[in-house]
């Protein structure tokens, strides 16, 4: 689904492909790596990537902003604090202490698994926006869906930077609205 696009993404776009370091055959051979910890690193490029980020998820209705483990820890941080808003960090797997609410799901590399704290996190009807650096099968952003909902959250959207394009990730996410910043190349 292509979503009208918040005007502060020509200039998060433009940071993406200035700062972003890329890396032939990691983790496995055949694959391009698209790292943005330089993005990251740079005040600008970090705020004009945060700001549209934060633009779009005010679109889509935020109430509480969802982080996935690692990078979107990071800029669902950044967003959440800029639009006033708190912050579900979606961890991996075996990180969290007992109990815990876990989706299993399949990615690109294997299988892997998001949790959330069973106890002491109430999401009953608050409307979440999934954030994260990119975009490639799905499958992190469909369980993370998966996992909010299992806690009673509504998610309205997801929120990236990039998109890696030719595995279909889009099609993973249903009909919800996608955002991304700096579509395939």
């Amino acid at each position: 689904m292509s979503e009208t696009q918040p005007s502060s993404f020509a200039k998060a776009r433009n940071a993406l492909l200035e700062h972003t370091r890329y890396v032939q055959n990691f983790p496995e051979e055949g694959v391009l790596f698209e790292d943005l910890t330089p993005v990251l690193a740079n005040a600008e490029a970090f705020a004009a990537v945060v700001d549209a980020q934060a633009d779009a998820a005010r679109q889509l209705g935020a109430e509480v902003i969802g982080g996935l483990d690692a990078r979107g820890f990071l800029l669902g941080s950044a967003v959440a604090y800029k639009l006033g808003l708190g912050v579900i960090a979606i961890r991996k797997k075996g990180k969290l202490p007992p109990p815990v609410v876990t989706e299993e799901y399949n990615l690109e590399y294997g299988s892997a698994a998001l949790e959330l704290p069973s106890e002491g996190l109430d999401l009953a009807g608050k409307k979440v926006v999934l954030i994260d650096d990119v975009l490639a099968t799905g499958g992190t952003l469909a369980a993370a869906r998966k996992l909010i909902e299992s806690c009673g959250g509504v998610v309205t959207g997801y929120v990236l930077a990039i998109e890696v394009g030719g595995l279909s990730g889009r099609e993973r996410l249903g009909d919800l609205p996608v955002h991304v910043i700096r579509d395939p190349q």
